[in-house]
């Protein structure tokens, strides 16, 4: 149920509906919008009918809300939601390249990567502290020494940090270093730690898992924010199918079906995509123009003595292609391409 307030509504109204609404024992999701406030309503434990609201002042109406995911869906918002990651807006009419390794291997390695994605004009920095292998004997990441190194890189170059956390502990140091927190594909549906992310409070980048569905993707972003955490933001990083030329298949068709649907932003990562450094390129330029907000690209400058995923890591200077050719089809759509945050 979505309580949708007159445009007009003072903050003591909007906090005397949402006061009530926990009192009758559902909890209450206030959602700014562009012209008016409109409060979601969750749970299943009411004492009552929370259609007694629209007696309320200050309220316009009260509309049901059909699909399994409220808050992630337009019924609760109809304008675009624009994440905001220390500086950096994701969502909205600009676009974003992150870039950054797959893993942090040492202090020299990052800051060689990070100077040429920043001066390239990649507004974020990625890189991975925690790995979650297929195998048991794959490098695992540096833990925390790695968002240490990350931390440090981000204070020299001025570039926000968006790094992957895999469990409970991981999250709070994650939480602690980094800008934003990444769920991976293969915690997408561990609703333990989307909880946990939920109540965290810093930006969250969910990616799709390798064989979720679309719904299940947004089941697992209104996770995260039925605890609170509103600023979610979607990845969509291939899935698995009988295709053999690609490490995974990239499904763009998903980005305009979610525009439609949710007004969560939506990034693209064709690294894992594809698994191929050939085809990074011309997925990112897809990407922006199928209506993605940004692309996560992997760049190394040493790929072939890359600890994680190497054959898929751009070399420094083809992620700067990327950018210049990101902004081109993002200006064919009356796009633009975000700053990075200038040197401080």
């Amino acid at each position: 149920m979505l309580v949708v307030m007159e445009a007009a509504a003072r903050p003591e109204q909007i906090e005397a509906v949402v006061r009530h609404i926990e009192k009758l024992g559902f909890r209450a999701h206030p959602i700014p919008g562009a012209f008016r406030t409109a409060i979601g309503v969750t749970g299943t434990a009411g004492k009552a009918d929370p259609q007694v609201l629209e007696n309320f002042p200050g309220v316009k109406e009260i509309i049901p809300v059909s699909h399994a995911y409220k808050l992630v869906s337009r019924e609760a918002k109809p304008d675009d939601s624009v994440i905001n990651v220390s500086g950096v807006d994701v969502g909205g009419n600009g676009v974003i390249v992150i870039g950054g390794p797959c893993a942090v291997e040492s202090l020299d390695q990052t800051r060689t990567i990070a100077e040429r994605v920043k001066r390239a004009g990649g507004q974020l920095l990625r890189g991975g502290a925690y790995k979650p292998r297929t195998s048991p004997y794959s490098f695992q990441g540096l833990g925390e020494e790695a968002l240490e190194i990350l931390a440090r890189v981000r204070e020299e170059f001025d570039i926000p940090i968006i790094t992957e956390a895999v469990d409970h502990e991981s999250l709070q140091l994650v939480d602690q270093y980094a800008d934003c927190i990444q769920i991976g594909a293969r915690n997408m549906q561990n609703f333990s730690l989307l909880k946990s992310a939920g109540r965290a409070r810093k930006p969250v980048l969910l990616k799709r898992g390798m064989s979720a569905t679309l719904e299940e993707l947004l089941l697992s972003a209104e996770y995260i924010m039925s605890e609170g955490n509103y600023n979610v933001m979607l990845c969509e990083r291939g899935v698995r199918t009988f295709a053999d030329h690609t490490r995974n298949t990239l499904d763009l068709s998903v980005v305009p079906a979610i525009k439609r649907i949710s007004h969560l932003p939506i990034l693209v990562d064709p690294s894992h995509g594809t698994g191929k450094r050939n085809k990074v390129l011309p997925m990112s330029r897809a990407a922006i123009a199928a209506g993605a907000d940004g692309v996560l690209i992997e760049v190394h400058h040493k790929p072939e003595e890359a600890l994680s995923d190497g054959p898929q890591a751009l070399l420094p200077e083809m992620f700067e292609q990327v950018v210049r050719e990101v902004d081109a089809i993002a200006r064919v759509l009356g796009r633009a391409l975000q700053p990075a945050l200038a040197a401080s």
